[in-house]
């Protein structure tokens, strides 16, 4: 039997019909493994081992509630088999000191999904721009001037922060908006801080997709979100609907320019999200959609990435011994 250990948020505060984890725990339940829960706040180093207070969990989405715990539990995190971790973003110095803590279980063996140096590394907006060749025209700046030429030679962009989530402060501007300089001051903190801006892509009407990969290899089909009426997000969060779609040719092109590099940095489960034939964003702290796409498209996602990461305990086990 595996010892799941799931770095997570409150359970209370999840989301019965869409949340990506409750398909992750139930995945692993049906496999017969143990599962534990582990809060941010509850892990610690003490001397030279991390511990964590964690709690036994079970997942009914039919009962109410729909989550069971179990007793409070203090052991060393080593002493799981595997660590997902499944902490929502923001991605703040919490997050950064976490992925500290679990980059030392998995130094003493434990493997940690995603790998937390990765998920420190790798921003979601600016580890896109590593693949200019998938990507718009963008630029990342604080500086007003660079910005407004920026417009001037796109006629229509897209601005955003750069540690943004489900599709928060995100504006579309042309040239002659009144607003823009209100709009810089915002999004730059007065140019104390880095913000990116794109290329507007018209084909986000036909939504903003969500290709899920594990290993480097993608999910056969993406989730559309696709904008309410008179939004420019496709965001779920910000309203959007999502619509299955199987990958067409450029999605899966874009995957393959990508798929060396997540592998390289242990990017095990990662969500790439494409607008028209253009990478926008590559989600690694907490990618969602899958059950979405689970109940449109007949599939199990959250057991095909468990399957995945059980066939490599032994290998790793042997890794580290």
């Amino acid at each position: 039997m595996i010892d799941l250990g799931i770095v997570m948020d409150p359970v209370t505060t999840l989301h019965r019909k869409k949340d990506s984890t409750l398909a992750m725990i139930v995945a692993a339940e049906r496999r017969g493994w143990r599962v534990r829960c582990i809060l941010q706040g509850d892990m610690h180093l003490a001397g030279n081992r991390v511990m964590a207070f964690m709690h036994d969990i079970s997942i009914d989405l039919e009962a109410e509630p729909f989550w069971t715990l179990g007793e409070t539990q203090l052991e060393p995190m080593t002493d799981l088999d595997l660590v997902l971790m499944r902490k929502d973003p923001p991605f703040d110095l919490e997050y950064v000191y976490t992925t500290y803590l679990l980059e030392q279980v998995e130094a003493e063996g434990t493997p940690v999904v995603n790998r937390p140096r990765s998920l420190r590394d790798c921003n979601e907006k600016l580890f896109a721009t590593r693949f200019p060749e998938c990507g718009p025209p963008l630029v990342v700046t604080r500086r007003a001037d660079v910005l407004r030429s920026f417009l001037a030679e796109q006629g229509d962009v897209v601005m955003k922060p750069l540690d943004g989530m489900g599709g928060a402060s995100i504006f579309h501007v042309r040239p002659g908006d009144t607003n823009f300089s209100v709009i810089i001051e915002t999004l730059t903190e007065h140019g104390e801080r880095l913000i990116m801006a794109q290329r507007y892509i018209p084909e986000i009407e036909a939504g903003d997709k969500r290709i899920l990969v594990i290993d480097g290899e993608p999910v056969p089909f993406a989730l559309a979100r696709i904008p309410a009426s008179g939004e420019t997000r496709g965001n779920l969060a910000a309203g959007g609907r999502g619509e299955a779609r199987p990958l067409t040719e450029r999605d899966r092109w874009i995957c393959e320019q990508v798929a060396p590099s997540l592998r390289a940095r242990g990017l095990r489960f990662v969500g790439l999200d494409v607008i028209g034939d253009y990478l926008t964003e590559i989600n690694v702290t907490c990618p969602t959609c899958i059950r979405e796409l689970d109940s449109q498209c007949d599939l199990d996602i959250a057991g095909d990435l468990l399957d995945q990461l059980a066939r490599d305990l032994p290998r790793q086990a042997a890794q580290s011994a």
